[in-house]
């Protein structure tokens, strides 16, 4: 889906100049592990009605906090990215959108668009945050088809990171990259499910909460 933002430009022969900002509509399909980071993650945006396909590497926490709403999990706290939107909710801010506005050297750029009472705000944000926000708030995600058009020129490989996260620990790494739940009775599973729970590694969690559905 295409949408066109208008960009209002004051200049010294015309008082504005429109110029129209096209903007493509994405939508999360996947949450994975990267193939190219095994201590990160990879989530798959793709184009709404459209083809596209825009994967992006994040960092294990964001993931986590993305995965919890995309499994609708239930949490005994509120993770980081909850705070920042009852934060929000609570001085009048509603998240509107976000638009991934730039791509530089592998790093993607976003942007938070927030209405407030009287006014429209524009945010930077890493695009990791944005997503986490955008999927609290219901709101759509859009990128600049300039964007996707520097990416092509650039011969950009499209799984390339978004930018770099820091390094898992490598315990935790170690148990998620570990392929032995099929081995573990119902019983051990259910117990390590409320250890990974305890441990906030909701990830991990998704993965044993669905060998014991298939299980049951």
């Amino acid at each position: 889906m295409v949408v066109l933002e208008v960009l209002v430009l004051q200049s010294a022969k015309f008082k504005y100049f429109c110029l129209p900002m096209r903007k493509i509509e994405l939508e999360i399909v996947a949450l994975s592990h990267s193939v190219t980071q095994s201590t990160s993650y990879a989530i798959v945006l793709a184009e709404v009605n459209g083809s596209q396909r825009l994967p992006i590497v994040i960092g294990p926490l964001e993931a986590q906090s993305i995965a919890v709403v995309l499994e609708n999990m239930q949490i005994s706290r509120p993770l980081t990215h909850d705070l920042m939107k009852n934060f929000m909710k609570a001085v009048n801010v509603d998240l509107q959108e976000i638009v991934i506005s730039d791509v530089q050297e592998g790093i993607f750029y976003s942007k938070l668009i927030c209405h407030t009472e009287n006014d429209i705000i524009e945010i930077d944000s890493r695009t990791s945050d944005a997503l986490a926000l955008a999927v609290r708030f219901g709101c759509p995600i859009y990128i600049y088809e300039d964007v996707l058009k520097k990416l092509d020129k650039q011969d950009k490989r499209m799984n390339e990171p978004a930018f770099s996260p820091e390094p898992e620990e490598p315990e935790k790494s170690s148990a998620l990259a570990s392929g032995n739940l099929s081995r573990m009775s119902l019983e051990e599973l259910e117990q390590l499910l409320q250890e990974v729970l305890d441990q906030e590694d909701y990830i991990r969690a998704i993965a044993i909460r669905d060998e014991i559905n298939k299980r049951k």
